[in-house]
């Protein structure tokens, strides 16, 4: 079989090829499944160059999320009901960006028939993450303000949609004012354009007071560190919290104590995969229901972009990476 394989960490464009390796056989709690298709995610990327929060023995095949069938099992009684079901794979040790992989019988959910092949390949990590987020973690109550930055990446795009779904307000924070228009479209209350690598911080914090009637927000998101993580934390009012989910700059973020202690606010950080692994059976099953009804009604969907196949890895991570381009890259495994 054909698997997309990196022997040594660094830019993707670089490290990963296509090899013929054989073909995975699955162990009692496991599962084999077929690929159909998986896309590529800024974690995967930064899963390739060392810098995500585990590093993999090399070598490793990448592809944390994806959708495909099941083939095989192991001889568990889970693994045999799995067997021919369209399942979204949730894939941290061996990766999915391969014609068949092995995955822990409990980490495949199956999909329902109403699910495009594209919004069963991007079932999980961001519809996920955008949900726990508001809906577990920050708990956001109706008509109150969520401060979100990289607002025009995919999984902001569904936060603007679950505040309209559950009644919050959203201000979103984007560097390019050409991305404005989309957002407005989308139905976001609020649009601020700021680049904290060329602006300074009092110009977010006074955008943001004039959008809330000079109250601030109580609510922030943040996936991309540094300096705009700093400058978010500025903007938090009274016992505000401040979610910090990605490292998209792989800067530290800097705050000021007071920042802090003068409005009783907090920052705290988010990463999905240990959320999941504290969650009980029933826990998960609520959550995957949940989900499925949300990205089927379209609140939680994403675009998808251009499509490639293995033998493209390299034109697909270098689409992936361009700021220009409208929707998820997705690799193209298999047809069906």
């Amino acid at each position: 079989m054909q698997a997309i394989i990196f022997e040594r960490f660094g830019n993707p464009t670089e490290v990963l090829t296509v090899e013929d390796v054989p073909a995975p056989e699955p162990q009692r709690d496991q599962v084999r499944v077929r690929m159909l298709s998986s896309p590529i995610n800024p974690s995967d990327l930064m899963y390739v160059r060392g810098d995500y929060s585990v590093r993999p023995a090399l070598p490793a095949t990448p592809g944390f999320e994806g959708v495909g069938v099941v083939d095989a099992h192991g001889g568990s009684l889970l693994g045999r009901f799995m067997t021919g079901k369209r399942v979204a794979v949730l894939n941290r040790d061996r990766g999915n960006w391969s014609q068949y992989t092995i995955a822990p019988a409990r980490q495949v959910v199956p999909l329902p028939s109403s699910l495009s092949a594209d919004q069963s390949a991007m079932f999980f990590v961001n519809p996920a993450t955008a949900w726990i987020l508001v809906r577990n973690i920050l708990r956001i109550p109706r008509d109150a303000w969520l401060l979100q930055t990289a607002a025009g990446s995919a999984l902001g795009r569904m936060i603007v949609r679950l505040g309209q779904h559950c009644g919050f307000r959203t201000i979103n924070v984007i560097r390019r004012e050409d991305a404005r228009d989309a957002l407005t479209q989308l139905g976001a209350d609020h649009v601020v354009v700021f680049d904290a690598e060329r602006q300074p911080a009092e110009e977010l914090q006074e955008a943001v007071q004039r959008a809330t009637g000079d109250t601030g927000v109580q609510f922030a998101l943040d996936p991309v560190g540094g300096p705009t993580a700093s400058a978010v934390a500025d903007c938090l009012t009274t016992a505000g919290q401040l979610v910090l989910y990605g490292t998209l700059s792989n800067q530290p973020v800097t705050v000021a104590p007071r920042t802090l202690m003068t409005p009783g606010a907090s920052i705290r950080g988010f990463w999905l995969g240990q959320y999941l692994a504290q969650l009980g059976l029933p826990q998960k099953i609520v959550l995957i229901r949940a989900l499925q009804k949300l990205v089927v009604a379209g609140v939680l969907s994403a675009e998808a972009g251009d499509h490639f196949p293995l033998n493209r890895i390299g034109e697909a991570v270098a689409a992936a990476e361009t700021e220009q381009r409208r929707g998820k890259i997705i690799l193209t495994i298999a047809d069906r």
